[in-house]
């Protein structure tokens, strides 16, 4: 797989050394786990597993700065204080979902999001970026990398994905109300897009850092996980990228389109047999793929074949991996026996990572649901915990994960929400800005709005 997508994912391998103390948890009105259930309809094991996981960001959010942890374990030695900022957006997608089915008050939820707000408004941003973690508590940046200790937009496009959706869903009349979306809009107003094409070239650059400049250097070209930061790049009112960043920057790579068939089933744009899952997942929480076009692909087409070709992959088994099979699959970015990798097709380690099937029930509901059903009933003895299923598990060599992940958690209960309801989708792609940005960029969707 290309080095440009497996660098910053694989920084977690030395990043996030695993430790096997759990942080502590802190819990406030929290909401009850469960065991197993035995006989749920579909519906009813649904409706637990996204709550139970949504608990990941209730209760063991940051107490301070209400944000979600980077992961359930230490990371890298830096303690109980590390929150993600792709994670907090997946987080607040997740909080939204809980107010609509009501595990929380909408008091609960409004006061959780001014909360969050308030204080991503005084932590540290650069150009009105993100860093990709900092302090929970004094919203300090936490390097990622010895030189990445700015800002990160691709981080920042996940969690203004999320704020965007919070500005849409918290619409009432009230004080608290209001200060949510004005203190998003402020936000979503100073995020400075062009200055991350690095000095007006025609990509947009990952990482900016006041102490090391662009020495990261990392263009984000396609396809993979970043095709929301630059639909986002392209909505914004103040600081937008044009269209020809979009064409020449994320459209050009010797990795973005593919046109060639695996399994059955023709991949439109990526790696050959598609990548990890995340590809098809994390811009897409927000961003409808339904009927979503542009002159490169069809998104549903692309991404439900993604996940045919993935699990064709795991039926087909070519490893002879113990295990897999058609209600034991998905393959994507997770922990593993090793420490942490980007699995897929192409980068087999007989590790499947719950989140990649779960979080694909909008492409694949049948063949999500087999797995769910077998995570939760056959494997739940091994994997299913209080904040719903652990990260990743390997039955080829006996190695079943106890850590969660905020951008692993997050997904299952935004995507399968999104099965059910189209909840995230409607919000995300009802805001103007958005709808200017896609048409700008020359996609279509059922969704955009013509005058």
């Amino acid at each position: 797989m290309n080095k440009f997508i497996l660098t910053p994912l694989l920084l977690l391998l030395t990043l996030c050394s695993l430790a096997q103390k759990p942080a502590k948890k802190t819990s406030e009105d929290g909401i009850k786990p469960v065991g197993i259930i035995k006989n749920l309809s579909d519906s009813a094991l649904l409706d637990v597993v996204q709550r139970q996981t949504f608990r990941y960001f209730w209760d063991f959010g940051h107490p301070a700065s209400g944000l979600a942890r980077e992961r359930s374990n230490k990371s890298f030695d830096y303690g109980d204080e590390v929150v993600t900022t792709g994670g907090s957006g997946f987080g607040v997608m997740a909080l939204i979902v809980a107010d609509s089915r009501k595990w929380i008050s909408h008091e609960q939820a409004v006061d959780r999001m001014v909360k969050i707000v308030n204080f991503l408004f005084k932590a540290n941003s650069f150009h009105g970026a993100f860093p990709h973690w900092m302090n929970g508590e004094t919203g300090k940046v936490i390097p990622f990398g010895r030189k990445d200790d700015g800002g990160d937009i691709v981080e920042s496009a996940y969690l203004f994905q999320g704020l965007i959706c919070a500005k849409q869903y918290f619409t009432a009349n009230t004080p608290k109300e209001q200060r949510i979306r004005d203190v998003i809009s402020w936000m979503w107003g100073e995020m400075e897009w062009n200055w991350y094409t690095r000095e007006g070239r025609d990509a947009l650059y990952w990482h900016w850092s006041p102490n090391n400049g662009w020495a990261m250097n990392f263009a984000i070209h396609g396809f993979n996980e970043c095709l929301i930061t630059y639909v986002l790049a392209a909505s914004a009112q103040r600081y937008p990228v044009g269209a020809n960043v979009y064409t020449q920057g994320w459209a050009q790579s010797d990795f973005f389109k593919n046109g060639k068939t695996f399994y059955g089933y023709k991949l439109p744009l990526g790696f050959d047999y598609g990548g990890p899952l995340f590809f098809s997942q994390y811009s897409f929480m927000g961003l409808n793929p339904k009927g979503l076009k542009d002159q490169y692909a069809d998104y549903w087409e692309q991404n439900k074949n993604h996940t045919l070709i993935n699990y064709a992959y795991c039926v087909d088994n070519p490893k002879k991996f113990k295990g897999y099979g058609p209600d034991c699959w998905g393959l994507t970015a997770s922990d593993n026996f090793e420490g942490y990798n980007a699995h897929s097709p192409t980068n087999d380690l007989g590790v499947i990572t719950p989140t990649a099937a779960l979080s694909a029930f909008p492409y694949t509901p049948e063949q999500s649901m087999k797995a769910l059903r077998h995570f939760y009933y056959d494997l739940g003895d091994k994997i299913w915990g209080e904040y719903g299923f652990t990260d990743a598990f390997s039955e080829q060599h006996n190695w079943y994960g106890k850590s969660y992940l905020a951008i692993d958690q997050g997904p299952i209960v935004v995507m399968i929400e999104n099965y059910r309801t189209g909840l995230l989708w409607k919000l995300f792609m009802s805001n103007p800005d958005v709808q200017h940005g896609l048409t700008k960029l020359g996609f279509e969707s059922p969704a955009i709005k013509h005058d």
